[in-house]
């Protein structure tokens, strides 16, 4: 660690300078020979670094973004020349290409930070042995040596013997807990930020070899911090688990509000994003406007989240223009009037479609009000009309007409339509 930490030497002293610059600040808070004025002073350090890395972890985003939509052509790929490795090579570099995709722009941000981390690794081990680097003098590293974390040593590390920890002026029982609770705290961190990147915002519906791999760094990641924290200093395991803190707040962050296409993340950010919007009637902030935007210019390619949230603004009278803005549309859901009566937003009584009668009253003839309207002829009464027969004509008036047996309780030829002796007269349509 120590040869690594010498390769980048060349950055120590702008590391320090940056650490002794805020010493001074916190230094006439809480006393330069404190470990909260040297504590702080290195997460101050961290604040900086991640705020110059802002534009990388933006452009990591879309890079894991890119990576996560090609898994589909890059599958297939594989397995089209699954025995020709340098055909495959080829063909994945020319579809990075076309995508204008860098694998390695999702670990900017890590690379980034790596010389800051060895040169902070560099200057906390020059405190240890008792040596000035950078801007460090000799005051300044006899400061920083007296600076003790909750009674851990700023220089002092979990592997440090008996005789290193007591000549910084501390027990091993102090320095080994303190250790030991922070590189628990900061594998934990680390952990969890992988965790909720994998339940919240991936792709549920496309199942990828890179979502595997995700989810076995989750579990690597972990474990390396554990493995390499033992060696390293109080004062980077600050820096480290400064950095992972401020890494899952960013990502919780950019997850509620920037969350992946088809994540679970994007469901509960377009349920928050729908009700806003309904009820003011509008998209009121910018990065809302842009969330829509996107969504209408997919068209038949929205996921089922996004086309929810369209059929959800359609339903309530809204619609989503092509520049992210909600407007009022013209047709709209129908409301309910104080009486009960639906109604369309214009106030004119909405058209309500005839009750179908049941098929039995139907065919009795029966209305709904329960009298009979075109009651068929019956065995029992011959003598009153049919539905066909005028009123003016009387029954026992027409040509044919037969009388009904007694006793027989079936109908007559002529009361069936049937006529003796002449032409043929048609069935009542009502009747089947």
């Amino acid at each position: 660690m120590d040869t690594i930490a010498s390769l980048f030497s060349f950055i120590t002293w702008p590391v320090s300078w940056v650490i002794v610059q805020f010493h001074k600040v916190y230094g006439a808070i809480f006393g330069p020979d404190t470990g909260w004025a040297w504590g702080l002073s290195i997460v101050s350090l961290v604040i900086v670094i991640r705020i110059c890395l802002i534009p990388l972890f933006v452009k990591q985003i879309k890079a894991t973004r890119a990576m996560q939509t090609l898994q589909p052509e890059m599958k297939k790929i594989q397995e089209r020349y699954k025995n020709d490795r340098q055909r495959q090579s080829e063909e994945m570099m020319k579809l990075y290409k076309e995508t204008g995709t860098n694998p390695l722009s999702s670990c900017l941000p890590i690379l980034a930070q790596s010389p800051f981390f060895f040169a902070l690794y560099h200057v906390l081990n020059g405190i240890a042995t008792g040596k000035t680097i950078g801007v460090i003098d000799d005051q300044l590293l006899a400061s920083a040596r007296q600076a003790h974390i909750f009674g851990a040593p700023l220089a002092a590390k979990f592997m440090d013997g008996q005789a290193k920890v007591e000549a910084l002026g501390a027990t091993l029982t102090d320095v080994r807990v303190v250790t030991a609770v922070m590189i628990v705290l900061m594998s934990a961190s680390q952990f969890f930020t992988q965790r909720q990147l994998m339940t919240k915002n991936v792709d549920t519906t496309v199942k990828t070899p890179f979502m595997q791999q995700q989810k076995m760094l989750m579990y690597v990641f972990p474990v390396i911090f554990a493995v390499f924290g033992i060696n390293f200093p109080v004062g980077v395991l600050v820096y480290w688990l400064t950095t992972n803190v401020w890494t899952m707040g960013q990502q919780m962050y950019v997850i509620r509000n920037n969350p992946t296409p088809g994540s679970k993340a994007q469901a509960a950010y377009l349920e928050r994003l729908y009700k806003h919007v309904t009820h003011h009637g509008k998209a009121r902030k910018r990065s809302e406007r842009t969330i829509i935007k996107a969504i209408v210019a997919k068209g038949r390619d929205r996921n089922e989240f996004e086309r929810k949230f369209i059929n959800g603004l359609n339903k309530a009278g809204l619609a989503a223009q092509a520049d992210g803005s909600v407007i009022r549309s013209e047709t709209q859901a129908a409301v309910q009037t104080e009486d009960g009566t639906p109604t369309t937003t214009a106030g004119t009584p909405k058209r309500q479609q005839p009750k179908r009668q049941p098929k039995s009253k139907r065919q009795s003839g029966t209305t709904p009000g329960g009298t009979g309207s075109t009651a068929a002829p019956s065995a029992s009464s011959s003598s009153s009309p049919t539905s066909l027969s005028k009123s003016d004509e009387p029954q026992d008036d027409k040509p044919g007409a037969a009388a009904k047996k007694p006793g027989s309780g079936t109908r007559s030829k002529a009361q069936s339509g049937q006529r003796k002796g002449g032409p043929q007269r048609p069935k009542s349509p009502s009747k089947k």
